[in-house]
């Protein structure tokens, strides 16, 4: 049986995703979204992200920053079938909501591009991505919850409607803790986000988050997903500017080993 290990949001830290993989192994790693933007290498770890799905050593999910790109990309592509100008304002208002908010960082690393050429790695990244993936206790990954127990993985949270958001499963890329309680499809364990930065890895219910801000604390943190809980949580550490004692913490403080890198 191969290990499973969630890797929370790396925003650019190609330096801690190499670290994670070092200490993760042979396990098969779930990369929970927000691989890009605000950090600095967010295209760097596009590229390595790559090359790890063409060998199945990852399994890759969307993020909110991720889905802010695709959005812009979409309403482009409509704009050059339908020619329509109210398709090409919808690309470049999003185009610019996704860069004001951490994406500028990509744009800078890539030498600058627009909604109209965007990077082709990172069109190639898109396509790879998934919504949510469930994890049974022999370390298959499956698109729907499987007759045996199982850990759900998205971004964020559990697919819940949300009148904020137009279908659960976009409201699973943004939504926050106390947008619950999340109800768990009948087998589902439990589940793990990243997206809600944390000082510790904790759980609140049947909800793990394990974003620890890795852009500014270096501190990136790995969650063995099995359906009986958490068996090994994993606080990669680097270098940060950030202190973590800044971030929230609530729920129940989950216990972790430390690995330097």
């Amino acid at each position: 049986m191969t290990p499973v290990l969630s890797v929370a949001d790396l925003h650019g830290r190609l330096d801690l995703l190499e670290g994670a993989l070092r200490v993760a192994g042979g396990a098969h790693l779930v990369v929970l979204g927000d691989v890009i933007d605000r950090g600095p290498l967010g295209l760097a770890c596009v590229r390595r992200l790559l090359e790890l799905h063409e060998a199945g050593r990852v399994t890759l999910l969307r993020g909110n920053h991720e889905q802010m790109l695709e959005s812009a990309v979409a309403c482009y592509g409509r704009y050059t079938t339908t020619h329509d100008l109210e398709d090409y304002r919808a690309a470049v208002t999003r185009f610019g909501w996704w860069a004001n908010n951490g994406g500028e960082s990509v744009r800078q690393e890539a030498g600058g591009f627009g909604v109209e050429n965007v990077p082709p790695e990172l069109l190639e990244y898109f396509s790879r991505l998934l919504d949510g993936v469930y994890v049974d206790a022999d370390g298959g990954l499956h698109a729907a919850p499987p007759a045996a127990p199982s850990v759900l993985a998205t971004h964020a949270a559990p697919p819940k409607p949300h009148p904020e958001y137009g279908d659960a499963l976009t409201a699973s890329l943004w939504m926050r803790p106390y947008d619950g309680p999340f109800p768990l499809p009948p087998g589902v364990t439990w589940s793990v986000h990243g997206h809600t930065p944390v000082r510790e890895p904790c759980r609140l219910g049947e909800q793990i988050y394990s974003d620890l801000g890795a852009v500014r604390t270096g501190r990136l943190a790995l969650v063995d997903l099995h359906p009986d809980g958490p068996r090994d949580v994993i606080v990669v550490t680097g270098t940060g500017s950030g202190r973590a004692s800044r971030l929230p913490s609530f729920g129940l403080i989950l216990p972790s080993r430390r690995a330097q890198v």
